[in-house]
């Protein structure tokens, strides 16, 4: 089973927001997954992310891969809180 980190879409039409979760790779993108492991808002006049880094780092060190996109917020979520 090949597991991923990932974002789901929860928003409304024009209103985007989005769970961090981690998920088989085989299910659809808003299918049911393992865990919540944080969020994303993009709306706000700055991005609202949280993140439950102890948790990702658990799944990646279990073998998860996060996507592009889970990557490019982990990157900036580090940046930010260093």
């Amino acid at each position: 089973m090949a597991v991923r980190v990932r974002m789901t879409r929860v928003g409304t039409r024009n209103s985007p927001f989005f769970r961090i979760v981690v998920a088989d790779e085989r299910s659809p993108r808003d299918g049911k997954f393992i865990e919540l492991v944080g969020t994303y808002d993009p709306r706000p006049e700055k991005e609202a992310v949280n993140l439950k880094l102890d948790r990702i780092q658990y799944w990646i060190s279990k073998g998860a891969k996060p996507t592009r996109t889970v990557t490019e917020l982990l990157r900036r979520h580090k940046g930010a809180s260093a």
